[in-house]
């Protein structure tokens, strides 16, 4: 009998297990998504267009919060957990409630949603939100650009507007972001890469994506999103790591795959975390992961006129999913407004309205910063008046771009910035530089990558 199907998601993994697993399946009929995790993302349609020929009317989108009615309602036979970064008893809490409705409760593993391609891949993960994989990511295209190789990335995805639309988007200049009308999130991850001269994709067909990808690249890199697995087979598989927060790839979803799986750890963050943090972390990692190289790093701040800071009031305002489901207090603002000796952090939260007010509702465990929420335009409005109604005499923008194009601040505004710097040995110059040397050398043909003619100086995949 054909299974009868719900997925669960947040407008990104759902609709990648959608697409490789069970829209040309007929053992299946997908009923419906659900969505939670992001905001104005429930109640739309995952279209005919992209739903293929088995759903001519499309997919409905449905709020996870009518999970149960709809299992009982629909005659679900099976729930498809599809989303990241949350904790196992959340995983658990929610196949309970799947369970008590009278349904199956299913979880797809990487080998069974990731696409192979026809040229290298190197993906970047994380064991949490916030890790640093942006930094990391861009990182390992600057050495790769050095070593002579051309690197497009594909980032995870933030489908949030029109889907159809969206299918492909490919972002190479700045005019890019305003055609595909991103949103904040959206434009914190393609935003650095453009800025570097890079080519950066993204949407909701990953199989179009890769092969419009691979066309352009000597090397494929995935840049990955929350905690996720990647969308794509990695011939490399990087996981960032923070020592603020060891023991969370022991408890969330899916983080210990990623550790598990990595072919290289970097440690992040050492520069601000303590002696006992990172060693407890790296002894978690390698417990889990004993043959994977382990490079430690430092996300160094650099700000704009930093003496302006001395003495002043300052609103923090910071990346919005890293405090959100990313779970941290506070981030790189924070620390840069303490380091340069403001005399106070204003706290946002009594001055927020709108959907802003309702994040800090939702998330109490923010800290006296004010995330960069802006999943829609009036969501942009908002943080912009709570930005105004702030008293604070100096803002420090450090979301990874710059607020300041998107919204009018009427003081002193200047950024956070934060870059990946190796400590030590190994580097991420000699990982790559051994990658690209069994898997990209000069005259090699992608055949003989495939074939796996060369053997890897690194433990890698094949």
């Amino acid at each position: 009998m054909v299974q009868r199907i719900i997925i669960m998601g947040a407008a990104g993994r759902d609709f990648h297990n959608f697409n490789v697993y069970f829209r040309e399946n007929p053992a299946y009929e997908v009923v419906a998504f659900t969505a939670t995790q992001i905001p104005y993302i429930e109640n739309r349609c995952y279209p005919a267009g992209l739903a293929g020929s088995r759903y001519p009317t499309g997919i409905p989108i449905l709020a996870e919060s009518e999970l149960e009615q709809l299992v009982c309602s629909a005659q679900i036979d099976t729930a498809v957990f599809s989303y990241s970064d949350v904790t196992y008893e959340h995983v658990m809490h929610v196949s309970a409630r799947v369970m008590a409705a009278g349904a199956n409760f299913m979880l797809l593993g990487p080998q069974q949603t990731m696409l192979s391609s026809s040229k290298p891949v190197i993906a970047i993960c994380a064991s949490r939100t916030g890790a640093g994989k942006s930094q990391t990511s861009r990182a390992v295209v600057r050495v790769l650009g050095e070593l002579g190789r051309r690197v497009v990335s594909v980032r995870h995805p933030m489908p949030y507007g029109d889907l159809v639309a969206q299918a492909v988007q490919r972002f190479a200049a700045m005019e890019d972001l305003v055609l595909h009308r991103v949103t904040i999130e959206e434009r914190e991850e393609y935003e650095p890469h453009i800025d570097a001269g890079g080519v950066i994709y993204a949407g909701v067909d990953y199989a179009r994506i890769l092969r419009q990808a691979e066309a352009e690249a000597d090397i494929v890199l995935w840049d990955g999103g929350n905690n996720d697995l990647p969308f794509f087979r990695p011939d490399l598989w990087v996981t960032v790591i923070d020592p603020h927060r060891a023991d969370h790839g022991l408890r969330y979803f899916p983080s210990e795959v990623n550790l598990r799986m990595a072919d290289v750890f970097v440690i992040n963050k050492v520069e601000t975390a303590s002696f006992e943090q990172i060693e407890r972390v790296r002894e978690l990692a390698l417990q889990l992961n004993p043959d994977a190289v382990c490079i430690d790093a430092a996300s160094p701040i650099f700000v704009e006129d930093h003496a302006a800071i001395r003495g002043q009031r300052v609103l923090v305002i910071e990346d919005g999913p890293t405090l959100t489901h990313g779970e941290m207090k506070y981030g790189a603002g924070w620390v840069a407004a303490r380091r340069f000796g403001a005399a106070a952090i204003v706290d946002p939260k009594p001055y927020a309205v709108g959907s802003i007010a309702e994040t800090f509702v939702k998330y109490p465990e923010t800290g006296p910063v004010l995330p960069a929420m802006g999943y829609s335009d009036q969501q942009v409005t908002d943080l912009e008046e709570t930005i105004r109604r702030t008293p604070a005499d100096v803002v420090l923008i450090a979301t990874p771009i710059d607020l300041r194009r998107l919204i009018a601040i009427e003081r002193l505004a200047l950024r956070v910035r934060y870059e990946l710097q190796e400590i030590g040995e190994p580097t991420l110059r000699q990982v790559l530089g051994d990658f690209v040397a069994t898997h990209v050398s000069a005259g090699a043909s992608n055949a003989e990558w495939v074939a796996g003619a060369r053997t890897p100086a690194i433990t890698l995949r094949t």
